[in-house]
């Protein structure tokens, strides 16, 4: 059986350097990323006295960049790694099996690289902008940047650069908990006795993207109060660590008058289903996506994750989700709120479950795509080279 390796290549403008990458998307396992381990082909008589420097740059946008105004600006970019690529430095790279064949295949004017992103660097993140003239999006991204040049202060010129767009990824942990988040609210009133109580629960705290949400609510009146009107809805909450900021948006929600009135003395349980996806928020500004290449990688952001729940220590743009459920009462009597969190994630390559991008079998893919790429050098198996494409954003070189 032949097995097939896609590698992602892309050439610099004047066609003298080539860089080869496995894989896009590299996995915050939180005590260590996955390594970015790729391939440079430069023609020797091009560099002459030169060397051939790799960065990865990550991006902060955390304001449009059409505001940008009287020298203002709402980005900052940081190199978290810069090293000298050709001809390399270090003779003693350790090289995966996939840079061993590129390298035999590609020649004696390859070069490999491993460059490391530290586990502090925030996930990739984008927010979806509205109707109107769209710049550079607001979010995290992440650029994988060769360039020529003299020393690694150079700049390098835009016709012998490669600049590749990656996404540093978190998966759901292996084994998901059997926890139930509940809450249980209530409301009293000034001039009237009893109280309306609220119980909400979900049956899992963490789902995949794709996957419905069941929440079941019981309410029990007490009160001299009717309850009117239910709502229910998926919350996106985001957290701008860069300015402080934050806000939420509904990403998903229902409202129904089923069983209402709830009268002085009653009760109701009813179970709610609803299913957070991006395509149906698409004219939603502000909603978080994560780090998208092409239009059809598009869903929601993961929840953020942090080793030891350290959610203080997390930057760039924090996701989480809520679901929140909403009882109207009435113009004087107002609302009863109730807010339970859960987590919203892809599931790590290799697992049974039958969740990811919303389409069965996108593990298996995956865990195939993966065990390609670090497979053991194989007479069977083929390279097959896929010219790097990025859709829906404009490139930065």
């Amino acid at each position: 059986m032949v097995a097939t390796v896609k590698v992602f290549k892309k050439t610099s403008p004047n066609g003298k350097v080539t860089v080869y990458l496995g894989k896009r998307d590299f996995v915050d396992h939180l005590d260590h990323v996955d390594p970015i381990e790729g391939v440079v082909v430069v023609d020797d008589d091009y560099l002459k006295d030169r060397k051939v420097f790799g960065q990865v740059i990550t991006t902060f946008r955390y304001g449009r960049e059409q505001d940008e105004v009287m020298g203002l600006k709402f980005s900052k970019e940081l190199i978290l790694v810069q090293e000298q690529v050709a001809p390399s430095h270090n003779k003693k790279i350790t090289m995966s099996p996939l840079q061993e064949r590129l390298v035999k295949k590609l020649g004696k004017n390859a070069y490999a690289f491993t460059f490391q992103l530290p586990t502090s660097a925030p996930p990739s993140v984008v927010l979806q902008e509205g109707i109107g003239p769209q710049g550079a999006p607001i979010g995290v991204e992440y650029d994988l940047r060769t360039f020529v040049g003299e020393n690694a202060e150079d700049k390098g010129h835009k016709r012998s650069t490669v600049s590749m767009a990656i996404r540093k990824v978190q998966y759901a942990p292996l084994g998901r908990s059997t926890k139930q988040p509940s809450t249980i609210v209530s409301k009293g009133f000034t001039f009237s006795s009893g109280k309306i109580t609220l119980e909400t629960t979900l049956d899992k705290e963490l789902y995949y993207h794709g996957e419905p949400v069941n929440v079941n609510v019981s309410i029990n009146n007490g009160s001299k109060k009717s309850v009117k009107r239910i709502t229910v809805a998926i919350m996106q909450n985001v957290e701008i660590t860069v300015i402080n900021g934050q806000y939420s948006k509904h990403v998903a929600q229902l409202e129904t008058r089923e069983g209402c009135p709830i009268v002085p003395g009653s009760s109701l349980s009813k179970v709610f289903t609803l299913t957070p996806i991006a395509a149906n928020n698409k004219d939603k500004r502000g909603i978080a996506l994560d780090g998208h290449l092409k239009d059809d990688d598009v869903n929601l952001a993961s929840s953020t994750v942090v080793a030891d729940n350290k959610t203080s220590e997390a930057t760039g743009f924090v996701v989480s989700y809520s679901v929140r459920v909403k009882l109207s009462l009435g113009a004087l009597a107002g609302e009863l709120v109730a807010d339970v969190p859960l987590k919203l994630m892809h599931p790590a390559p290799g697992t049974s479950d039958k969740y990811g991008k919303g389409k069965p079998g996108f593990e298996k893919e995956e865990k195939n795509r993966y065990s390609q790429m670090y497979a053991k050098d194989d007479d069977d198996e083929n390279i097959v080279f896929e010219d790097f494409a990025r859709l829906r954003m404009a490139e930065r070189t």
